[in-house]
């Protein structure tokens, strides 16, 4: 039986990711390949094994996939919000921790400090997490402020 044999760019073409990509794999042997020349070549066996093996992202996932494909960012921030005093910074503290406390799993296992700073009528918070709790939390921030704004008027 002849094997099919695969260059690194076809291999590239097939699985739509970058020649250079598919060369790291090689190098760190998630994807067998022998050297004919001094070009790589990849068996169709080995092809498939590598294929049935990992999960690739395709730019077609959810942040979920990419993910477990490996690709996880995690986000710090402090945020500092000037508040008119101790009412003001508890209604955020408790509205932020609640927000915390729904425990959605796209938030994955993120971390939150608050505390009133009271010489500076300040909340400052401090969140550590996935970008989707960063940026709701942020977003949350930016509407409380707002509301108090608009109550102040």
């Amino acid at each position: 039986m002849k094997k099919k044999y695969y260059s690194v760019e076809q291999i590239s073409e097939m699985l739509n990711i970058h020649p250079k990509t598919i060369q790291r794999y090689i190098r760190e042997g998630k994807l067998r390949a022998g050297k004919i020349g001094k070009s790589w070549r990849v068996t169709g066996h080995d092809l498939s094994v590598f294929m049935e093996s990992t999960k690739l992202p395709t730019g077609k996932e959810n942040i979920h996939s990419i993910k477990k494909s490996g690709y996880e960012i995690k986000v710090s921030s402090v945020i500092d919000i000037d508040v008119e005093g101790m009412d003001d910074a508890i209604r955020i503290m408790n509205t932020v921790t609640a927000a915390l406390n729904t425990n959605l799993p796209e938030y994955g296992h993120p971390t939150m400090h608050a505390q009133f700073l009271e010489s500076e009528c300040r909340v400052r918070v401090t969140i550590w997490g996935n970008i989707q709790f960063a940026q709701a939390i942020i977003q949350l921030i930016m509407e409380m402020v707002e509301t108090f704004r608009q109550e102040d008027f």
